[in-house]
């Protein structure tokens, strides 16, 4: 051991910050700390998106069919509710017993445009990973192909990173594993439990993907994630190859509930006393950061793996983190958003009870969502995944990479106010766009578009369109200003809310086109001629467009985008 000298001891060691510093063990602890470096904030553009979506599966077909007005969202059934693991009749009871009965839901099956299960949930080795850690996946691969970014070697694995949150993961999985409770069976529970309901594991996929085998931790919406970001990694032609470019690439996927559908399995086996049947899957379905997880384990990314969960600001909280990590040198590319399958009994019940979600539209769900119109008495639980790959702006211009757009800035606030409602005078609000707009150096006056966090909501609406007419009262003035709400066609996505709008603002710039505002027929009082959501898409030139999320707990985050440097 002496003969080595402990050769680690004086390590040469090169910084993201183009520094070096001598390490030794001789150094004396009691002298001053070396200054630290000098970060010089570096630019983000936007190379990749990828999306699942109740419009559809893919950016092609969700732009196409949100510009031309259609709906995603559709009565739900018994079936709808992921409770498999118990009886029929408590199944139709339960459903008897839900007020609201209509969801944006993924459209699933072979076809184009569809979420295609078999390849990303129901494979046998697919079993850790719950549904919305599949869209996860789904939504990454697109983003990936999109940015033309396969990195081959180690380095660039490296500077590669993964950011997807996502809201409340596989609730579902917890109700599996709830039955078996029930059932005293805990012993037959998923040694995959744990894996399929943490919300990080749709980051972590994600960044295993090329080298992971063993799916059964995959839930829904974590293949939700992978779906988008494959999306997403194509659309940007990223195709990390070597190992500094995967150390160099990141992964930042958030989600809002995750698997609840797990959960209510897991209930089920605690009520039928047959908890040792639980799966051993059943937590790794159910974490939130398993989309990350997943996702950098899929491509082998080994930047930062990280998930936000931020209620249903966490798809644009994962982007705007993933931007600082690229910023501060952390990582040179990120795949960043959120993923969420929250469509089961367990989930619309408890929305429900909170007075969120629509009661009144259940015979009429293509007009249940309805942004800023007085009609509106919630919103539409959705589901689906939405990913971006982030670039640091002199990397994507070194590999000719098409870029979309640049993150220009990224703001974030807290209401302190109360757990489910926003302040009646818009306070979070009107500080999260402020600060975004701070950070990016863009005049009120010369954003172009909004698109709104509005949920269709009574309360939330009226408090978002206020903060929006105080901030750019001239542009809302004038009529210059554009502003949406796509919850009319998707409903609200909870966790990936904020990613897949995120995509629509970056679209809007992409295509020149403002998205239309579904169900406006008698707008809120607090518009006005000059002040209105478009209730057609709209051909204009867009330059800057500015993308608002907001969550329970008071928790609230806008993105800044403007046009390709």
């Amino acid at each position: 051991m002496a003969g080595h000298a402990f050769a680690w001891r004086k390590l040469l060691i090169s910084s993201r910050f183009n520094f070096c510093r001598r390490i030794s063990s001789t150094s004396s602890g009691l002298g001053d700390f070396d200054s630290p470096p000098v970060v010089c904030s570096r630019r983000v553009v936007v190379t990749g998106v990828g999306m699942v979506t109740p419009l559809g599966c893919g950016v092609e077909t969700t732009w196409k069919s949100l510009i031309e007005g259609r709906c995603g969202i559709r009565a739900i059934t018994p079936e709808d509710m992921k409770m498999n693991s118990f009886d029929r009749e408590t199944q139709l009871h339960t459903f008897d017993q839900l007020k609201s009965k209509v969801a944006a839901i993924v459209p699933c099956g072979t076809n184009p445009g569809e979420f295609n299960e078999d390849l990303w949930l129901n494979a046998k080795e697919h079993r850790s990973i719950t549904r919305f850690i599949g869209y996860a996946l789904c939504a990454a691969d697109e983003a990936l192909r999109d940015a033309k970014w396969v990195p081959s070697d180690q380095e660039q694995k490296e500077r590669t990173g993964v950011s997807i949150g996502a809201g409340t993961g596989s609730i579902s999985d917890v109700l599996d594993a709830a039955q078996m409770i029930c059932e005293k069976r805990l012993r037959r529970l998923s040694p995959f439990f744990i894996p399929r309901i943490l919300i990080n594991m749709a980051s972590g996929h994600v960044s295993m993907k090329y080298g992971f085998q063993e799916h059964r931790s995959i839930t829904r919406f974590i293949g939700y994630a992978l779906c988008a970001a494959d999306e997403a990694l194509r659309d940007a032609k990223w195709v990390p190859s070597d190992q500094e470019q995967k150390e160099r690439t990141g992964v930042s996927i958030g989600a809002g509930t995750g698997s609840i559908s797990d959960v209510l399995d897991a209930a089920q086996m605690i009520c039928e006393k047959r908890l040792r049947r639980l799966s051993p899957f059943f937590i790794p379905r159910i974490l939130i950061n398993m989309a990350s997880g997943h996702v950098s384990m899929k491509y082998g990314f080994q930047g930062p793996n990280h998930a936000a969960v931020t209620a249903c600001a966490t798809g644009a909280h994962s982007i705007g983190d993933a931007a600082r990590m690229i910023q501060f040198g952390d990582s040179d590319v990120m795949l960043a958003g959120g993923t969420e399958s929250s469509i089961d009994a367990l989930s619309i019940a408890g929305f429900c009870r909170s007075r969120a979600l629509t009661t009144k539209h259940n015979s009429a769900p293509l007009e249940a969502s309805r942004p800023f119109d007085c009609g509106r008495d919630g919103f539409v639980i959705g589901e689906g995944s939405g990913v971006l790959v982030l670039e640091e702006l002199e990397h994507a211009k070194k590999r000719g990479a098409k870029i979309y757009a640049e993150l220009r800035g990224y703001g974030m606030s807290g209401d302190a106010y109360h757990i489910t409602q926003p302040h009646t005078d818009g306070r979070g609000a009107i500080l999260a766009m402020n600060r975004a707009l701070r950070q990016s150096g863009i005049h009120p006056n010369q954003v172009d578009y909004i698109n709104a966090h509005a949920t269709s909501t009574p309360l939330g609406d009226a408090v978002e369109a206020n903060a929006i007419k105080t901030m750019f009262a001239e542009q809302a003035k004038s009529g210059a200003l554009a502003l949406s709400s796509t919850k009319g066609a998707i409903g609200h996505l909870l966790g990936a809310a904020g990613a897949v709008e995120a995509i629509f603002a970056i679209l809007a710039i992409h295509h020149s086109v403002a998205p239309l505002t579904l169900n406006l027929t008698k707008p809120d009082p607090i518009f006005d001629d000059g002040f209105m959501p478009l209730t057609s898409s709209k051909k204009m030139p867009i330059r800057a467009v500015l993308s608002n999320s907001f969550g329970f707990g008071g928790t609230n985050a806008s993105l800044l985008f403007t046009s390709a440097p």
